[in-house]
């Protein structure tokens, strides 16, 4: 072979060389691409839970019900898939590198995402606790993959609701505190925010927007947890306690209690 013969061949071994590397880059990009897109009119649901078959199970029944679905078996996992944005969280409590507990704490610290206990801990404390941290729904094994089908939607619907409500910056006044909706923020009177948990923040804002109309117990449980029958009404009961030790400074009362309802604002005035 001569000269030329052998440089043509090079340049054609570079150029195939070149070609393959590039549709290798492109099939790459491409299924990058594939992961980010989220189906329209889908919302995005990562399945924690390290039992493999219950995890399949829920992937599977989920997915067919016109949802996109992530499934997570490890809190790594979870933090990983939480890079992209998720509507809602399936979390199991008991997970082998982490406590569902402390994950929960830190989606909600920087996802907007729902979340769902789903878990063999069932006992008053662990359920509790799970709502009191950050729980939309707290649900215990054997799975009701309909009724865990229904508690979904209607946690997304209240999101959403949220979200649209939130869009109109909406802030009001009582006593010496602002609660700020959007925000999701208790102000004192010297402007400083007033740290709440979500259980707490949630049974304050239903009181305040009942503009000093009882609330009863029933219905705070309901706001709280929206586990009516599955929270005593104790629950209800110790958040409303903490509030009061954290509501003070105007020697007025703000959350008073009507006997044989509830619970009512004492002082209403919106801005």
């Amino acid at each position: 072979m001569n000269v030329r013969s052998q440089d043509s061949a090079s340049r054609d071994d570079l150029n195939f060389q070149a070609g393959a590397q590039a549709h290798r880059t492109s099939n790459i990009v491409a299924e990058s691409a594939l992961r980010e897109l989220r189906p329209v009119g889908r919302e995005r649901l990562i399945v924690v839970e390290d039992d493999p078959v219950t995890r399949t199970m829920l992937v599977g029944y989920f997915s067919e019900n016109n949802f996109d679905v992530v499934g997570a078996g490890t809190c790594a996992e979870c933090r990983q898939a939480l890079r992209a944005r998720t509507d809602l969280v399936f979390l199991d409590v008991q997970l082998p590198d982490g406590d569902g507990f402390e994950l929960a704490k830190e989606i909600q610290a920087t996802s907007n995402a729902g979340i769902i206990f789903v878990t063999r801990r069932d006992t008053d404390v662990d359920r509790i606790l799970g709502l009191e941290i950050a729980g939309d729904h707290y649900v215990t094994k054997p799975i009701n993959l309909r009724d865990l089908l229904a508690r979904a939607r209607s946690v997304l619907r209240r999101r959403s609701i949220d979200r649209k409500a939130a869009r109109n910056h909406n802030s009001i006044a009582f006593g010496d505190w602002i609660i700020d909706l959007t925000r999701r923020e208790l102000l004192g009177g010297d402007g400083k925010p007033v740290a709440l948990t979500r259980a707490e923040f949630d049974l304050l804002a239903a009181l305040v927007g009942a503009d000093g109309r009882p609330l009863s117990r029933d219905y705070l449980i309901e706001v709280v947890s929206n586990r009516q029958a599955e929270v005593d009404i104790r629950t209800v009961d110790a958040l409303v306690a903490r509030l009061r030790r954290k509501l003070v400074g105007s020697g007025t009362p703000v959350i008073a209690t009507v006997t044989g309802v509830g619970y009512k604002l004492a002082l209403s005035e919106r801005l």
